[in-house]
């Protein structure tokens, strides 16, 4: 091999070198060094990224439309094809259509969600593309644990897989996020309903009912930050529930003038009375907290 040719190898692999180390540099850069979580503008719809400093991304909802991948690229790095686990609160659509495109355009590992049935060709869909995961069904009790951090389910307290509800907003996944920094309560569309329930859940732990062993176990409804029920509607929120999580932030996720008057102005006042900051995605946009 002559001179030049060495010459032109030595330069393209010092090129190649240099650039790994450049990508390697981006990453570092990349990588959360505390527990974020961003509360994505979706309009009117719910969606919520975990991203924990050792590198995994939890994805809560979807929101209603496509709209979720661009977000999504503002948030993960693009050669970061691959996201941990998916939860799907519950199926509506708003909360579940973005999903589908995530799960076309990404490599999703995990699935959780009640596997409470609905109708529709988006429900259609979905039933068909989770296919490609692992799929769980949720069920208070379950714990999801990374390094830093770990994610419990709170709700439902049994299994509704295959199961026809009438109200789909009450079989929302309630789940809690902790890491040695903070609390996060997601509570999906939950009604008030729902709430009492895990009151009356918080109380019977206390009381140590041996029926509810598993549950007890996880069952803490404190946290720092509430994503408050159903987009702000009066069905969610009472000042019941707010006196046993006790936040000190509250994130409301609604479209700016949606055609709901979300959110309701008795649950800003309720929030209001109680000192806690209200931070709302349809006026700031996306909200991310670091922990």
């Amino acid at each position: 091999m002559d001179r030049k040719k060495k010459t032109t190898l030595l330069i393209l692999g010092l090129l190649f070198l240099f650039n790994l180390i450049a990508w390697g540099i981006i990453y570092e850069i990349n990588q959360p060094k505390s527990l974020e979580v961003v509360f994505f503008d979706v309009g009117q719809g719910k969606s919520a990224l975990i991203k924990s400093p050792e590198g995994h991304y939890i994805l809560i909802d979807g929101g209603p439309d496509v709209g979720i991948l661009e977000k999504l690229s503002q948030e993960i790095p693009f050669w970061q094809r691959e996201i941990d686990l998916v939860i799907l609160t519950h199926p509506h659509a708003d909360h579940l259509n973005g999903l589908l495109d995530v799960l076309t355009h990404y490599d999703v590992q995990n699935v959780l969600w009640t596997g409470v049935k609905a109708e529709g060709a988006s429900f259609s869909q979905w039933e068909k593309v989770i296919l490609n995961s692992e799929v769980r069904i949720a069920q208070a009790g379950q714990r999801i644990k990374g390094r830093t951090f770990y994610l419990d389910i709170l709700y439902p307290f049994s299994s509704l897989e295959d199961k026809v509800v009438e109200e789909l907003n009450t079989t929302s996944i309630v789940s809690r996020l902790n890491s040695a920094d903070g609390s996060f309560l997601f509570v999906g569309d939950a009604y008030i309903s729902n709430e009492k329930k895990l009151i009356q859940m918080t109380e019977s732990c206390l009381d140590k009912d041996e029926r509810y062993l598993a549950i007890c176990r996880v069952m803490n409804l404190e946290a720092d930050v509430l994503k408050v029920g159903h987009h702000g509607s009066r069905t969610s929120t009472s000042e019941e529930f707010l006196k046993k999580v006790a936040p000190s932030i509250a994130i409301i996720s609604a479209g700016r003038d949606n055609r709901y008057d979300h959110p309701h102005p008795e649950v800003l006042a309720i929030l209001e009375e109680h000192a806690i900051r209200i931070l709302r995605t349809d006026i700031e946009g996306d909200i991310k907290i670091k922990k």
